[in-house]
């Protein structure tokens, strides 16, 4: 068989079987699909290279399903077919990321033509997103959830600015994608993107990180000279000491600072987007953070939330996440079982999207065969589960101890609630506490459960 895999869009049986013989007499590997939400389940379970994608269907339109595969990125090469074609549709096709466009009825020898030319130009983009993947970390929002949905929308609002942004969620949650989408998709995309981590920086250093340093006769530039004309993008800002933050409010007040030990002025031109994990309203009211700062770089806020919060994308992001390492680190393609996915589905990732992408990781190299299933995905699970477990008894040592009480209730809460299947009674029979005291610190910890299943017992 030939490596490439192709995947034929059609309403009409009669074209696809069509098509599928042809392309199959090539050696190409072929599946097809008669609506939309087939050919949508289809690309998250298997690895397709191309897609024949009709235009006129009757649940979702060609175009609609190519402008959604765009915007998620790292899709397949797509030819648009259509017995309506005309100029305006094949612009508009081409405009939105397809490869060509095709009028029916088709021609098998200009087909197989535009087929090789299409898997050509997609091998050349293949390798060369590879390399620079080699470099980069991941850039692409994924995911059709409603939440996912609204801040993309939000992001192609505020890339039209040069406004700052602050960026809120929990560990792993995608807050640095989030930086890098909104960099790509602004005017200074052609510019630097500077990802400082702060929270992995010693205070000591952090001075000489951001701003450089002129001491010795030396000049050594610092990370706000690296992105001049670009984005500064400043993770985990909330980690900073006091000293620090009036250093950077006074670069970004008068949009230039002076490097340690220098006395010559640097001018600088940077759209700031901090992120953060931490309450930073809490940080402003206990004057952990500066009040002057907060307002100067929350001009936009935008809340990543919680894998738990849209576990519909699941899906999406292991096929996107999939078929990136494949591609990046060249590990073995393996396809999931439905039964695989819905055990992810039905998950807490307390790790968020970046437990998810290293799950994946781990089951692309400990290749047990073509197909991971429920059994597979419930034993990389529960080996996460002792992971996590272990990595939060080791950081609640770590903090004072009513932080370290309150962080140990929320994740014991949330684990018996997700093991009884967001029951009240039998979370309350689990733990041995009365419902009402229950409620109370469900609510406390801000844990909702799942509606319909708070009163099983009547």
């Amino acid at each position: 068989m030939n490596a490439d895999t192709i995947l034929v869009v059609d309403d009409e049986p009669d074209i696809r079987q069509v098509l599928e013989e042809i392309l199959v007499d090539e050696n190409y590997s072929v599946f097809t699909a008669g609506n939309a939400n087939m050919a949508r389940q289809l690309l998250r379970e298997h690895r397709v290279d191309l897609v024949l994608l009709d235009i006129w269907m009757p649940d979702t339109d060609g175009i609609t399903l190519l402008k959604e595969w765009t915007e998620q990125g790292a899709g397949p090469q797509v030819v648009i077919i259509s017995g309506h074609g005309n100029v305006e549709t094949a612009v508009d096709a081409v405009r939105f990321g397809a490869y060509d466009f095709l009028e029916k009825p088709l021609s098998t020898a200009k087909l197989l033509v535009t087929v090789d030319r299409a898997l050509q130009d997609l091998r050349l983009t293949r390798e060369n997103q590879r390399l620079r993947r080699r470099l980069e970390p991941a850039s692409t929002l994924i995911g059709t959830s409603t939440v996912i949905a609204e801040i993309r929308q939000q992001l192609q609002q505020v890339a039209k600015t040069d406004s700052w942004v602050l960026i809120t969620g929990e560990p792993g949650s995608g807050k640095g994608v989030v930086a890098r989408c909104l960099h790509n998709a602004s005017a200074r995309s052609g510019a630097p993107f500077i990802d400082v981590s702060l929270a992995a920086i010693p205070d000591e250093n952090i001075g000489i990180e951001l701003f450089g340093s002129a001491e010795g006769g030396m000049v050594q530039p610092g990370r706000f000279e690296e992105a001049n004309r670009g984005t500064l993008f400043l993770d985990e800002i909330g980690d900073l000491d006091l000293a620090i933050q009036a250093k950077i409010l006074s670069a970004l007040e008068q949009g230039r600072f002076i490097r340690i030990g220098g006395g010559q002025a640097v001018d600088i031109d940077v759209r700031i987007i901090a992120a953060t994990n931490q309450d930073i309203d809490a940080a402003v009211a206990n004057g952990a953070f500066r009040e002057d700062l907060y307002y100067r770089i929350n001009v936009i806020p935008i809340k990543v939330p919680p894998l738990r919060d849209h576990r519909e994308d699941i899906p999406d992001l292991v096929a996107f996440y999939v078929n990136w390492m494949v591609e990046r680190e060249q590990l073995p393609y393996r396809r999931f079982t439905t039964g695989a996915l819905n055990i992810l589905r039905n998950y807490q990732w307390p790790g968020n999207v970046r437990e998810l992408k290293n799950l994946i990781q781990r089951l692309l190299i400990f290749n047990q065969g073509a197909e991971i299933d429920r059994e597979e995905a419930e034993w990389a699970l529960n080996r996460n589960e002792d992971n996590a477990v272990d990595a939060l008894g080791s950081s609640l040592f770590k903090l004072p101890l009513r932080e370290a009480r309150d962080q140990f209730e929320k994740h014991y809460l949330n684990h018996h609630l997700e093991q009884s299947s967001g029951n009240i009674s039998e979370l309350a029979n689990r733990i041995g506490i009365e419902r009402t005291h229950l409620y109370r610190k469900l609510k406390g910890y801000g844990i909702k459960p799942k509606p319909g299943k708070t009163d099983a017992g009547g």
